[in-house]
């Protein structure tokens, strides 16, 4: 069985919260509302958005994000020093459905700007691929149990393509505009040079994914339904919700059959779970392992500085995994 892994709605809640919080015109004037030296206050829910949030807002904004390197986004619980930062900030992105306790803090902070990543792009469905139907996360359910938020089983790893990474992005810089107008051009300026940039790393995919021997690649952690979807590919998850789980032998059974059948080679694990389950498969079934970072955050591990270092890192890694001619 091809149980994906949910994003708990908390986490998603994080990723939301640098999204686009209902924006209100707030001028980052006023001290009390939400700006620190001149500059306006972002709080980011994690990575892909703090990276939006530094390159649109450049030298008018102070970025923090609530989920520090190293910590797994989808596990974080939120102290009571973020939750009062929440009430301060001039602007928070986050992306709903991915950290469902910072979903929650942020429904309940104060903050005038508030922008969930979620709502400035199509969230899709990624249930059936490659013919093997996925649950858990496809079903609106984080490893909890809890049902998702918002679109019920809508896969919230939109970062992870960067057409619809350049949608959000191009939301981001016009509700940024309206939340600090004195600065609108600036911020319109450095959306239209980040759009650039995706744009850019898109073309690079196409290219570089475009002859491959295979389709196919395994993963411990199903979070690259929309980018396999976006240049053709077929994302296989392996164990289930849980990244730490065994995958169950009737599933190791299939998945052979599936890598013999598509000519598949490598398992990839992810830099911030265990690779347990994934050297597992590779052993029984005679495949290598690599990487695939789902940049959910940047720490000394990662193969590069910021997004759009890792993601170029990732498609080498996929190129060779797939045969790339």
């Amino acid at each position: 069985m091809n149980v994906r892994r949910l994003i708990p709605t908390a986490a998603a809640a994080g990723a939301v919260t640098l999204g686009l919080m209902a924006v209100s015109a707030c001028s980052s004037s006023n001290t009390a509302d939400g700006s620190s030296g001149g500059k306006l206050k972002v709080v980011a829910s994690f990575y892909p958005m703090q990276y939006l949030a530094e390159e649109i807002g450049g030298d008018h904004v102070s970025v923090s994000t609530l989920t520090k390197p190293g910590v797994e986004p989808h596990e974080l619980e939120l102290k009571p020093r973020q939750t009062a930062e929440l009430n301060e900030a001039g602007y928070i992105l986050y992306l709903k459905g991915i950290q469902p306790a910072v979903d929650k803090a942020i429904a309940q902070s104060e903050a005038k700007n508030k922008v969930d990543a979620a709502g400035l792009t199509k969230l899709e469905h990624h249930g059936t691929e490659g013919g093997h139907s996925h649950e858990g996360e496809e079903a609106g359910h984080d490893e909890h149990g809890h049902a998702g938020e918002g679109e019920a089983g809508a896969d919230p790893h939109i970062w992870l393509d960067p057409v619809k990474y350049a949608e959000v992005a191009k939301g981001v810089g016009k509700s940024l505009e309206k939340a600090d107008p004195d600065h609108a051009a600036d911020y319109r300026k450095n959306t239209d040079a980040l759009v650039t940039k995706l744009d850019g790393l898109n073309r690079t995919y196409q290219q570089g994914l475009k002859n491959t021997a295979t389709k196919t690649f395994f993963t411990t952690h199903s979070a690259f339904g929309y980018l396999a979807e976006r240049y053709g590919l077929d994302q296989e998850g392996i164990a289930g919700i849980d990244p730490e789980s065994e995958p169950s032998p009737a599933r190791i059974k299939d998945l052979q059959a599936i890598a013999k059948k598509d000519k598949v080679t490598t398992v990839f694990f992810e830099t911030l779970a265990s690779d347990k389950t994934a050297k597992t498969l590779a052993k029984d079934a005679g495949l290598k392992t690599d990487v695939l970072d789902p940049l959910e955050g940047i720490t000394d591990k990662s193969k590069g500085a910021d997004y759009i270092e890792v993601m170029q890192s990732n498609l080498a890694a996929l190129q060779k995994a797939l045969g790339a001619k």
